[in-house]
This record gives structure tokens, C-alpha cells and sequence, in this order.
């Protein structure tokens, strides 16, 4: 009885990570495929601010929409860093937690100005201010920021609870995700294929964060 309420305990919380883990996965993945579908994203910042605006404006309902479920995806990730952080008492993991709540900041901030600063933008044709906060908020705040504290967390993460937690296959589909996800701060340097490998490392991610919150569900317990 006296080890009841803390495997309780144990297992709610392993439940409620596993949760977020999976929900943030879900509505990141979603969101992007809805935004593509109704507004050519992310293809669609390729094209001259005008054009991007004039884009923006013929869905812009359905585009605010897909942006706020994608901020909200985007926000869990730090609830999930939080309880991915109580997984181990390692020192790689004590840098991961603020690390993943800082990804999830940076994130959003870059991402809210679709449903928040874009509308006022597009109704008003302010070309210059859309192009500047594109520049600011998205390439360097939340496109670059993103990518490197998304990948910096996943590394942080595998080095704290090594093959032990899942096996090889955990850490080897987390370590070549982050890889490509990281490049992604090549794509503003027109490196080849950059674009490319930055949409298949957060497909991966997308997946390791599905399979990360599997594994909770069916573990008994805590390392």
C-alpha cells in the first residue's frame, strides 16, 4: 500500500506525457497539411509579399484557423518538455526542460503573427511591414530559433534516457530527425534540398513524438 499512491502517480503522469506528446504531434501535422491545402504553405512565402497577402485574403477564415490550431500545437511542445523532463534527473535533462519550453516560445511567437498581425496587412496592402515581420518573427525568430532549440531539445532528451528507454530504433529515428530538422537554417541560404530535408526531419519528429508518447503508455513505472 505504501508504494500505491507514487506508481499512481508515476503512471497519471507517464499518461498525461504521453497525451501531449501525441496531441502536439497530431494537431502540428493537421494544421500543416490543412494550411497547404487552402493557402499552398509554406510554398506559398516563396512568392512576392503581394501575391502572399492577395493569397491570404481569398482564404483568410480558413488560414487564421489553420495558424491558430499550429500555435497551438506549437505551445504544447512545452507542457511536453515539462513532462518529458520528469523522466530522468539527468543533467542533460535538467538543460532540456528550459531548452523545449524556450522552442515552444520562439515558435509561437514567430507564428502569431498570421492570426493577429497579417489580417490588419492584408486588408490595409502594408507590403513592407509584412515583409519585415516575415524576415524578423518567422526566418530568424521562429523558423531558425525553432529549428535549432526543436533539435537541440530532441538531443538533449536522447542523451538523458539513452537506448534504455526504448531501444536503438528510439534514439536513432529521434537523432536523424533533429539532424534534418536543423538543417532547415540553411533554407534562407538557398542551399540545395535544404527545404526538403528540414519537411522530412519534421515528419520524422512528428513521428518519434507519436511513438515517445506509445512507449509512455505501454511502460509500467519510471527509470
Amino acid at each position: 500500500m505504501t508504494t500505491a499512491v507514487p506508481d499512481t502517480a508515476h503512471r497519471t503522469a507517464h499518461r498525461t506525457t504521453a497525451g501531449l506528446l501525441i496531441g502536439a504531434a497530431v494537431l502540428l501535422d493537421v494544421a500543416f497539411a490543412g494550411l497547404g491545402a487552402v493557402f499552398d504553405y509554406p510554398q506559398v512565402l516563396q512568392h512576392p509579399p503581394a501575391e502572399v497577402l492577395a493569397a491570404f485574403l481569398d482564404s483568410q477564415t480558413a488560414v487564421v484557423a489553420w495558424f491558430t490550431a499550429l500555435v497551438v500545437g506549437a505551445a504544447l511542445l512545452a507542457p511536453v518538455a515539462v513532462g518529458v523532463g520528469r523522466l530522468s534527473g539527468r543533467r542533460a535533462m535538467r538543460w532540456a526542460v528550459p531548452v523545449g519550453i524556450l522552442a515552444a516560445v520562439v515558435q509561437v511567437t514567430g507564428l502569431l503573427r498570421w492570426p493577429l498581425l497579417v489580417p490588419g496587412w492584408a486588408a490595409s496592402g502594408d507590403v513592407e511591414s509584412f515583409r519585415t515581420a516575415n524576415l524578423v518573427l518567422g526566418t530568424l525568430v521562429g523558423e531558425t530559433g525553432g529549428y535549432l532549440l526543436t533539435a537541440l531539445w530532441t538531443a538533449l532528451v536522447l542523451v538523458a534516457l539513452g537506448t534504455a528507454f526504448a531501444g536503438r530504433w528510439f534514439t536513432v529515428l529521434g537523432g536523424v530527425s533533429a539532424g534534418l530538422v536543423v538543417l532547415g537554417v540553411l533554407v534562407p541560404l538557398g542551399v540545395p534540398l535544404a527545404g526538403l530535408a528540414n519537411f522530412a526531419g519534421y515528419v520524422l519528429w512528428s513521428c518519434w513524438l507519436v511513438a515517445f508518447g506509445v512507449v509512455l503508455l505501454v511502460r509500467r513505472g519510471t527509470r
